[in-house]
């Protein structure tokens, strides 16, 4: 996701945090092989880290480490006007949790749901589809 979010936002900054110790060095290599100038590793966890970074303009959360409401509530007093804020999740309950608290802390919010499937070849040659587990986005928006 950074990756993506740092050619996106090529005229940006990019912080990428991560607070799995073992995971960094992967991070390190997709960011040097098809990342950019723009990505700034961050080793640490959320909402901790978040202080010794600039105001965003966008927070997307991939995981939380069981501080979801923390992280949302602090970057949600960090985040520039007209910012947004964008939370992956795979449990229907912290999906709940973080829309009604994004709701109830004012921002415009919206719930996606996306699912896929993976294609299996039977026995007999034919092809036959897989699902997924669902992956539920939150986003939210802040006024102007």
């Amino acid at each position: 996701v950074s990756v993506e979010a740092a050619l996106i936002a090529h005229h940006g900054q990019v912080f990428s945090i991560e607070r799995d110790l073992d995971s960094l060095p992967l991070l390190e290599a997709n960011v040097a092989q098809w990342g950019s100038e723009n990505i700034h590793i961050v080793a640490g966890e959320a909402p901790a880290v978040l202080k010794e970074l600039p105001a965003p303009d966008s927070v997307f959360v991939g995981g939380s480490g069981g501080n979801l409401s923390e992280i949302l509530e602090y970057a949600n007093t960090r985040l520039n006007p007209g910012g947004s804020i964008v939370v992956n999740l795979a449990v229907l309950e912290r999906t709940q949790e973080a829309y009604r608290l994004l709701k109830k802390l004012g921002l415009a919010t919206e719930l996606t749901q996306v699912t896929s499937a993976r294609g299996k070849e039977m026995p007999d040659g034919a092809l036959r589809l897989e699902s997924l587990n669902p992956v539920f986005i939150v986003s939210a928006r802040l006024g102007n």
